[in-house]
């Protein structure tokens, strides 16, 4: 096309522009400067229906933009003339200034900042220089390319190696396709959280596209009525075992929501397990053997990481699987208030159109349990308060449960940052500790308490500990038993939280 007619036409398209604008919306999104990071601004907004007006100093760029059926001018956009002349169009909300000329950029932000100061002006950044001049002038956006490329780069990376992670474990999976009868042992926590739940059901969808069957595997007790709640709303099968030997029929073994075999879970300490996932941190890496081990924990649940799984392998997501994992994803980060990345927001947001609403109603607000009840009573009575600090025993439980749940409950009093409850269950003393004091991590705190002496760890703002009841078991009164216990655990969780505190 000449130039010549290229004017024609854009003489003859400006006016039935302009005759238009009376009667119509004026346009609304304006581009000053269009090469190819304003073309492509452009065609994602008129993809969208928007009105576009576009400047650009290049002649023959413009003949090509009205075309493209898009209303350009020829102009220099540092040229306040040239403002003066699209202002007789409308107003525009949003302003992209996008040329290749740094000045260029510089001298139309100057222009419209006086004359639009309610637009909101996206600025290229030419050179890395500047970044800081533009956000000095009061632009609302300042686009390095630089850094979005280097970003585009490093998700595009993230994506790859994600979709080869969940590759090969689907491969490893898929292997036992190969042997008749062959099934899947999803190995969760003795005392198993929606989120483990959840994860577990996750990867159960998983077998179950690659051609294989998997149970759910627990030892222990789903004691929260929480917990029973979620699983019986939404008809979760699992299958509870007595000892680790109960596990020898499953020819292969996947642990999820936990990283270390035989700690609170029925596989074998010396291993035995070949797929492991979890978002929790650990302070000995050097235990986690297997074939397959994905562990993240800048993740809030390990939820999210199944979303990721089913997402890049395109399983569809039932509304039971959805409700499952969102209230898995909802209750490890507390309501996205707890140590939580933009992963889980990302997991949340996908799963939350799938999501039944009703069930996830039902399951959120089941009636509380007596023995739950006797449970935060106890923690009441027998707490004792140090500076912000509470520290209390519940004494024996039947409901294991019952003790993380005090320590919530009472981590909202006015006044604390910190809790602690202890509590007997059986042979094993379970300890919970509650945080949101910012000066230490309570998941580390209480693996160095007691590590040397059970098992323990956690999140920033949330632990928990087991500890064998060891010289203590020959005793018969359990109110002796819960006093000696609680002062030597307090000591040894004070002693740790002065040293960090006191940094």
């Amino acid at each position: 096309m000449s130039t010549e007619k290229a004017k024609a036409e854009h003489k003859t398209k400006s006016t039935s522009t302009e005759t238009k604008s009376k009667a119509k919306v004026q346009p609304v999104r304006l581009i000053l400067g269009c090469g190819r990071i304003g073309y492509a601004i452009a065609k994602e907004l008129q993809d969208r229906g928007e009105a576009v007006l576009i400047v650009d100093i290049d002649e023959k760029r413009v003949g090509f933009l009205t075309d493209e059926d898009f209303t350009a001018f020829v102009g220099d956009i540092g040229d306040p003339k040239v403002l003066k002349m699209l202002l007789k169009e409308g107003e525009p909300e949003k302003v992209f200034i996008v040329s290749n000329s740094s000045e260029g950029n510089k001298k139309a932000v100057r222009n419209l900042k006086d004359a639009l100061p309610d637009a909101r002006l996206i600025v290229r950044a030419v050179d890395q220089g500047d970044k800081d001049e533009l956000a000095g002038l009061g632009v609302d956006l300042v686009l390095s390319i630089l850094d979005l490329t280097a970003r585009a780069v490093l998700d595009e990376l993230r994506k790859a190696e994600s979709l080869q992670k969940v590759r090969e474990l689907a491969g490893i999976i898929g292997a036992l396709k190969e042997h008749e009868e062959a099934r899947l042992a999803i190995v969760v926590h003795d005392s198993p959280d929606p989120d483990a739940i959840a994860s577990a059901l996750a990867l159960k969808h998983i077998a179950r596209h690659e051609g294989v069957a998997a149970d759910i595997v627990y030892r222990g007790d789903i004691g929260h009525h929480l917990n029973r709640a979620f699983v019986n709303i939404l008809g979760i099968e699992m299958k509870r075992i007595a000892q680790p030997e109960d596990l020898q029929g499953y020819q292969m073994r996947a642990l999820v929501d936990a990283r270390l075999p035989g700690v609170n879970n029925p596989l074998p300490a010396e291993g035995g397990v070949n797929i492991i996932i979890d978002h929790h941190a650990a302070n000995n890496e050097a235990k986690i053997k297997a074939d397959f081990v994905d562990v993240r924990p800048d993740k809030g649940a390990t939820s999210t990481i199944l979303t990721e799984y089913l997402r890049v392998l395109e399983i569809p997501v039932d509304k039971i699987l959805a409700t499952a994992l969102l209230h898995g994803i909802r209750t490890d980060t507390s309501g996205f208030k707890r140590e939580t990345h933009p992963a889980d927001f990302s997991a949340a947001a996908f799963l939350h159109v799938k999501a039944d609403k009703e069930l996830l109603d039902q399951i959120e607000a089941p009636p509380m349990s007596t023995e739950m009840l006797n449970a935060v009573g106890d923690a009441i009575l027998n707490k004792k308060i140090k500076g912000s600090y509470l520290i209390t025993n519940v004494g024996s439980v039947v409901n294991r449960d019952s003790i993380p749940m005090a320590a919530d409950y009472l981590l909202n009093l006015e006044g604390i940052t910190t809790v602690m409850v202890i509590g007997l269950y059986e042979e094993t003393i379970f300890v919970s500790g509650r945080s949101k004091d910012v000066r230490v991590n309570i998941g580390d705190a209480f693996a160095r308490a007691f590590g040397e002496i059970g098992s323990a760890g956690g999140h920033a703002s949330m632990a928990a500990a087991q500890i064998p009841l060891g010289i203590f078991s020959g005793l018969k009164d359990k109110n002796t038993i819960m006093q000696l216990v609680e002062d030597a655990v307090s000591k040894r969780f004070l002693s740790v939280m002065k040293a960090d505190t006191s940094e």
